[in-house]
């Protein structure tokens, strides 16, 4: 039986931050496969429609990117597994403290054996 790797998408505005932050912190996961894209124009990597429909679960940083997915992606996001993280962007790429509270809430919303 082959194994599947849980498809995690994280998003933010720019993608040089917080959601970045998160992709890496599953790099080499053997049961999760990460990748992150932001909303906003200027972003490092914008998200599209196949990021959306290649994801298991989205993860978004605020609200705002919750509702900029609703309104652009519509029929990719339907049925989809959608969590708001609510982590503010006043971080940098790897805070320690941001890892922090990645992890606190990515093991509410996924569960505690996900890290």
């Amino acid at each position: 039986m082959q194994f599947s790797p849980t498809k995690l998408l994280f998003i933010c505005s720019q993608n040089c931050w917080r959601s970045l932050t998160a992709e890496r912190l599953f790099d080499n996961h053997p049961e999760v496969e990460a990748r992150s894209a932001g909303t906003e124009p200027g972003a490092r990597v914008r998200v599209t429609a196949g990021h959306v429909g290649w994801a298991d679960i989205i993860l978004v940083m605020e609200r705002k990117h919750t509702d900029y997915l609703r309104h652009k992606f519509p029929e990719a996001v339907a049925g989809k597994r959608l969590i708001t993280l609510r982590i503010p962007d006043k971080f940098q790429f790897m805070d320690h403290i941001l890892q922090d509270v990645l992890r606190e809430r990515l093991r509410e919303h996924l569960g505690e054996d996900i890290l």
